[in-house]
């Protein structure tokens, strides 16, 4: 009989290791560090195929993440035409990644790469699940650098693709079928959102929108606090994040749901330094307790030639440019302009229903 398994070979002998001693007590046996399989060379990283980095167990498209690969989610995700998304977070051993501010992505050492996996259920004609593309940012000495991949029609492994495509199907939604014309971004695309000055950043992973309970394979845990025990994180966290309501929770207040929801989906661009920072608001939650940065009666920077008075005309969505963007498709106007193609209907009702709730009075 041959023995092909390491584990068992390792079992066998730690049972020859717990044999009587001359004074015949047991001589206990330390289990091994268990090792991540990811495999990563920080300089030759990105790979050509995600495949290369062993970062999934079993089939691929299932996307089971393998030791030391932890998943997680946001409490408010961007909106990308309706796409669901698997998040995960990956660093090597001895490094970790340390808190700057609740509103601050957290400061991640070099080495780490974040997965973000974009995938549709219901997918018509067949009605299966299918990726659609899987986006790593991976943090090198020289700054993050982004890699995206494209997963093929087999769905057994997605290969590097930095130059941008598109991708047409329908899909069932809780009964609606819709189409979309998928944007897979390009390289520059992902930097325009991606970026503090000319610095590629991380959008997503701030303690004020991870500090959340997540059910992981041994159990429900918060999220942070998992990756203090993986050793991903210092363990010198403060007593209170100001932690986000989720935009979409009935029990909090519609300002909180509103403010979150612009944070996420807009505050890339709409904030110091920022892609959009030459515009008369700043959309970053932290920022979003003055009215004035949220465009509240502040008079807009271009005249589209609609009849929008401000930003946010306070009870008049069509008087509103905030408003007038998020429920366009057009490209020339809507907001945001990068990662949708089609209107985000609940989140365009939740703005609605928030302006509609001011009642300050434009000089």
């Amino acid at each position: 009989m041959f023995l092909r398994s390491p584990l068992l070979l390792w079992a066998l002998a730690s049972l020859f290791l717990l044999s009587c001693s001359e004074d015949d007590s047991y001589v206990s046996v330390v289990e091994p560090e268990q090792v991540s399989p990811v495999v990563f060379d920080l300089a030759t990283v990105p790979y050509q195929n995600l495949s290369q980095y062993n970062f999934f167990d079993g089939a691929m498209a299932e996307m089971n993440p393998v030791y030391g690969v932890m998943p997680y989610e946001l409490i408010n995700p961007l909106f990308t035409d309706y796409a669901k998304k698997k998040r995960f977070v990956w660093m090597p051993s001895d490094v970790s990644a340390s808190f700057s501010g609740d509103h601050m992505v957290l400061n991640f050492p070099v080495g780490t790469v974040l997965i973000k996996n974009f995938y549709y259920n219901n997918v018509l004609p067949s009605g299966d699940t299918r990726v659609i593309e899987t986006r790593l940012m991976i943090n090198k000495p020289e700054g993050w650098v982004f890699a995206n991949y494209v997963w093929n029609e087999e769905q057994t492994d997605a290969v590097m693709d930095l130059n941008g495509s598109f991708l047409s199907f329908e899909w069932e939604d809780t009964g609606i079928t819709r189409s979309v014309n998928y944007r897979i971004p390009a390289g520059p695309e992902c930097h325009t959102c991606h970026k503090i000055g000319e610095m590629p950043i991380p959008i997503g992973p701030k303690p004020q929108n991870f500090n959340k309970s997540y059910n992981f394979k041994d159990g429900a845990m918060n999220q942070l606090q998992k990756m203090i025990d993986l050793g991903y994180l210092d363990d010198n966290l403060p007593d209170d994040i100001n932690t986000l309501s989720a935009w979409n929770d009935p029990n909090a207040s519609l300002n909180d749901r509103a403010r979150a929801y612009i944070d996420i989906n807009c505050a890339h661009c709409h904030q110091e330094e920022a892609h959009c920072a030459y515009r008369p608001v700043r959309f970053n939650y932290d920022a979003t307790g003055d009215d004035g940065n949220l465009g509240v009666c502040v008079e807009p920077d271009t005249d589209l030639g609609v009849g929008l008075t401000h930003i946010v005309s306070p009870s008049n969505n069509f008087r509103s440019v905030m408003y007038y963007r998020i429920n366009s498709t057009d490209e020339a106007v809507r907001m945001p302009l990068l990662g949708r193609t089609i209107i985000h209907e609940e989140g365009a009702e939740l703005i609605f229903e928030w302006i509609n709730s001011i009642n300050t009075t434009c000089e």
